[in-house]
């Protein structure tokens, strides 16, 4: 059945009430036969071999339940979590919204999730071993009452030393804004003292550790970060989380709380794209995110410096098969251009 169909019917439920019943309905689905090998999309990122450059975000399957499935749905890679060392509620309800007239999302969610021990015996019972089957990453963060109490950095060493056995990658999530106090790990002194402390405890493990940064960066804030990420031997940086700007909105949502998502952040996130591109070069790989809905949009943020894109809101629009729509539409912009590999298309916009 065509996605367009139900759409209506979807939206007539409260948003997470929607959302809880699509993780329901993939939990159902059998386990897919592994994505084919495709030359043309295939590309190796910090050390990892992703079938595909499009990967599902955070967010969406919070406690490894339905990860290991989405490349069934055409995903090169899935990131589950934000994943916290302790369970919590997070924010009351309603704390997602869909603001249908500017094609965006807000959520307040505040790292709602099992906890990572829950998560973690989950996850190694489709994971063993880790490195075959699909490409999973596992995004950690903090507690609320952690990162109130100043201690936020060790919820982070926690994650990394429960999570990393399962990962092919770990993503430290420094940039939520329904978490008080987190984006102020984004500055540089305990910007410094967070890598440092996540990189010890990495020790000599090799998951790669990736960092995911906000839009909402000035100038000197971008500098700081990327120069963090040089000295800390970041394996990559995801560009971006959500905004809690409100640029240009028409629904009458636009005033809730929370991270803005979708079509409107489009251009801020491939903004902050192009600035950490021209600091750092080649030196790390980077992961286009936000607001990315069609294979035009993926493609220029992949020539603008993106070695692999993320989507998430745009499926509540879209529907479940955005992923496969993506990518067939980017080996066609790579032929009409000439190109036989996505990797050679990284950055040549930059």
């Amino acid at each position: 059945m065509s996605y367009r169909l139900i759409r209506p019917l979807l939206f007539r439920l409260d948003a997470e009430r929607a959302h809880h019943l699509s993780i329901a309905a993939l939990r159902m689905m059998p386990r897919p036969a592994p994505l084919p090998h495709d030359p043309m999309l295939e590309t190796m990122v910090a050390g990892v071999r992703f079938p595909n450059p499009v990967g599902l975000a955070a967010g969406y399957d919070k406690d490894g339940r339905i990860a290991h499935k989405m490349h069934g749905l055409g995903f090169g890679f899935a990131e589950l979590g934000t994943l916290t060392p302790l369970a919590q509620p997070g924010n009351p309800q309603p704390r997602l919204f869909r603001l249908v007239e500017d094609r965006a999302v807000i959520n307040r969610f505040g790292f709602n999730n099992g906890g990572q021990g829950a998560a973690a015996d989950r996850i190694a019972r489709y994971r063993r071993p880790v490195g075959e089957g699909p490409v999973i990453g596992i995004n950690i963060g903090a507690n609320k009452e952690a990162t109130a109490a100043g201690r936020g950095v060790a919820d982070y060493v926690t994650g990394v030393t429960c999570m990393a056995p399962l990962a092919d990658y770990l993503t430290v999530n420094i940039s939520s804004p329904n978490t008080p106090g987190l984006r102020a790990l984004q500055g540089r002194a305990a910007l410094d003292d967070l890598l440092g402390a996540v990189m010890a405890a990495r020790g000599t493990d090799t998951t790669p550790i990736f960092l995911k940064v906000a839009p909402d960066l000035e100038p000197a804030d971008v500098e700081d970060i990327a120069a963090a990420c040089i000295d800390h031997r970041v394996d990559a940086l995801i560009i971006s989380n959500t905004t809690i700007t409100r640029p240009g909105l028409r629904s009458p949502l636009a005033g809730e709380a929370g991270g803005l998502s979708g079509a409107p952040l489009t251009d801020l996130s491939h903004a902050r794209l192009r600035d950490f591109r021209r600091l750092l070069g080649t030196h790390l790989p980077l992961i286009g995110v936000g607001g990315i809905a069609t294979a035009e949009q993926a493609y220029a943020r992949i020539r603008a410096g993106a070695s692999l894109v993320q989507v998430y809101s745009a499926l509540v629009y879209e529907g479940p098969y955005l992923a496969r729509r993506i990518n067939a539409g980017l080996k066609t912009l790579m032929q009409r251009d000439g190109i036989t590999n996505i990797a050679d298309a990284v950055g040549v916009d930059a």
